[in-house]
């Protein structure tokens, strides 16, 4: 039995926003594609990729989009989906309408339709050194660092962040256009910020992290709007991890002070 003969089928319209090359202007393009209730975005994205015939039947190049573990663990997937950023792996079909509208995902410049080059993501990883060194002068080799259950379990929630930008597209703080050195880092790099400060190993380098927030687009650009914890797919506490960070850098600022 086909798809669209398929028990409990329908008929969706898909409403997307194009693009042919990063440096092209933006275009509409509206296609109808049989689906279950059951499918995802990315399920209808790739049955309109094997026959993408606009609703007026012209035959268009395929569209463009990421996707990989198809359980909302990657976050290559997301999108704009009815104006909301969210992973299109996870958007079932039975929570939207008949009229779908799919954009690229905002604040990170468009490759080719809905795919999007999140280098900013990463970048503002690499400014507050979101990683742990280990190579170094302490011993990790004989004895493994001891965590407790109740630290495990809270920093367990900051590891699940799986780089897809959601809580960047939301942020009212984070620009459209990549603002330099300076521009705010974002609520994703200031969460792993939090992370990394209470690992083990991550503990050696606290204070140089704490010093990268504590410049200009760091923590202090903030707005507090609050619109990333609302947005991320995971339930990331992003502010409880600002709130956190706002109390490590102000001990810091009277560790410099005082020169301890």
């Amino acid at each position: 039995m086909g798809l669209a003969s398929a028990p409990h089928s329908r008929s969706v319209e898909l409403q997307i926003r194009r693009q042919d090359a990063p440096d092209t202007p933006p275009y509409w393009q509206r296609f109808r594609v049989p689906a279950k209730p059951d499918d995802n975005v990315v399920s209808v994205l790739r049955a309109l990729r094997l026959d993408p015939v606009t609703v007026d039947g012209k035959r268009v190049d395929p569209v463009a989009f990421e996707h990989n573990c198809m359980e909302e663990v990657c976050g290559a997937c997301a999108m704009l989906i009815d104006g909301h950023p969210r992973p299109s792996c996870s958007t079932l079909l039975s929570e939207l309408g008949d009229v779908i509208r799919l954009e690229p995902l905002p604040k990170f410049p468009v490759v080719r339709d809905l795919m999007v080059d999140r280098a900013r993501l990463f970048e503002s990883l690499e400014r507050v050194q979101a990683w742990v060194r280990l190579d170094g002068p302490w011993d990790t080799h004989e004895r493994s660092p001891r965590i407790s259950q109740r630290q495990w379990a809270a920093d367990y929630l900051y590891s699940r962040c799986m780089g897809c930008g959601i809580c960047l597209a939301a942020c009212p703080q984070f620009g459209d256009e990549p603002a330099g050195e300076d521009g705010f880092v974002g609520p994703a790099a200031l969460a792993q910020v939090r992370l990394l400060n209470a690992h083990p190993l991550g503990r050696y380098d606290k204070s140089e992290r704490l010093h990268a927030i504590m410049a200009e687009g760091g923590l202090s650009d903030c707005g507090n709007a609050q619109n990333c914890v609302r947005v991320c797919p995971k339930d990331i506490p992003l502010t409880t991890a600002i709130g956190e960070l706002g109390r490590q850098t102000t001990v810091q600022a009277l560790k410099d002070l005082f020169g301890a």
